[in-house]
């Protein structure tokens, strides 16, 4: 390539560079024009602000390498003028991806370690600013049902935090019910030996017991140490750039509806402890709080155990009875059990406890069913 033909290519790359940062500010600016909220039109503008900072970088860069004559008058904002104030958030949702993915495909081709650096810059600012955008993004408009909005978020909390392990056990004893009477019933299906359902079913509920409880230790690990991760990472943003990240605090505090002037002040205090400050980001930022942190090993005991009672409870029938009327008995508990799981569900979820437990009966029924015909063909292709 010449001299002419790299020069050419470096303006034009340059160029979009601007031009799409610039477009940014412009739809930012234009958003915050249309915005009724004083504290969103302040957050706007702000974002503007980040915006155009960015476009004058890139304008500096092309001043350097002699190519700002291709410096664009204007913009062409003739489809955007007259968007709505949700189609402009929905367009600057859309441009903020198209520009990530335009930087990411200059790292591919770019060589220059000062237009490298200045995409380094963005992509980190942006970073810092992307929760903020899409708690924009998402923000109710008025006050009362951003209220109401964080009022019930709570108390969905409180309802997880009370109903946390109560959940767990009830969903292993729905899993341990349906796997075994599952099972018992295929085996039922295939033979009528009821010592060989009893001993299948056992063995079955043993394997089902061992299995969820090395899932729960290992689902809980692995949540406890991917939090642990991303504080770390949050913790290394912090130290490196304590001003960007206090910035993204402030910012979050005004989307949940302190002036200016309170972010502020909340964030300057929280940046003077560390501990604190990367509390907070961890938070407001990645939805991480202490109390979230599980136990593996009481999440391996509670699955375990709630396990075993519901992998048992299909096979009681066996230990009193034999044969066929063994077999019915078993399908008799094992649908009242399972009604009884479904309706408890209800403790966990918005359901009604009585269309909860039917739909976990009908599921129920299914399996047997379906489970029983399995065992029957088994035998016919033996047989055959």
């Amino acid at each position: 390539m010449s001299m002419t033909q790299h020069k050419g290519l470096l303006g034009r790359t340059l160029t979009e560079s601007w031009r799409r940062e610039m477009q940014a500010a412009r739809l930012y600016e234009q958003a915050a024009k249309m915005e009724t909220d004083p504290k969103r039109r302040s957050l706007l503008k702000q974002l503007a602000a980040v915006e155009q900072t960015h476009a004058e970088l890139w304008a500096a860069k092309m001043i350097q390498a002699g190519a700002q004559a291709s410096l664009p008058d204007h913009l062409e904002t003739a489809n955007e003028d007259n968007l709505s104030n949700e189609q402009l958030l929905q367009r600057l949702d859309e441009l903020e991806q198209s520009n990530a993915a335009w930087y990411s495909s200059l790292r591919h081709v770019l060589d220059d370690s000062e237009m490298l650096g200045i995409i380094d810059r963005i992509d980190e600012e942006e970073a810092n600013h992307d929760s903020t955008v899409r708690a924009l993004f998402a923000a109710p408009t008025h006050h009362i049902t951003e209220n109401l909005t964080r009022m019930l978020s709570v108390e969905r909390w409180h309802k997880r935090e009370s109903a946390g392990w109560l959940g767990d056990a009830i969903y292993g004893v729905n899993d341990g019910l349906g796997a075994i009477f599952g099972i018992i019933a295929g085996v039922a299906g295939y033979t009528a030996n009821s010592h060989t359902v009893l001993v299948s079913g056992f063995f079955g509920a043993v394997a089902s017991t061992l299995s969820m409880g090395v899932g729960a230790w290992l689902s809980t690990r692995s949540k406890n140490e991917l939090a642990h991760s991303e504080q770390e990472h949050e913790r290394r943003e912090i130290l490196e750039q304590p001003e960007l990240e206090k910035e993204e605090l402030n910012l979050l505090y005004q989307l949940k509806g302190f002036t200016q002037n309170e972010a502020t002040e909340i964030s300057e205090r929280l940046a003077g402890e560390p501990e604190q400050f990367l509390k907070a980001m961890s938070q407001e930022e990645l939805g991480i709080h202490e109390d979230n942190a599980g136990n593996p090993w009481s999440s391996a005991g509670i699955g375990s155990l709630s396990t075993f009672i519901g992998g048992v409870l299909p096979l009681i029938p066996f230990f009193f009875m034999a044969g066929t009327a063994a077999i019915i008995a078993a399908a008799l508990v094992s649908i009242v059990a399972h009604f009884a799981v479904g309706a408890a569900k209800s403790i966990v979820t918005v359901r009604t406890w009585w269309s909860s437990g039917l739909e976990m009966t009908a599921a129920g029924i299914i399996v047997g069913i379906v489970s029983y015909g399995i065992g029957l063909l088994g035998t016919l292709l033996i047989h055959v």
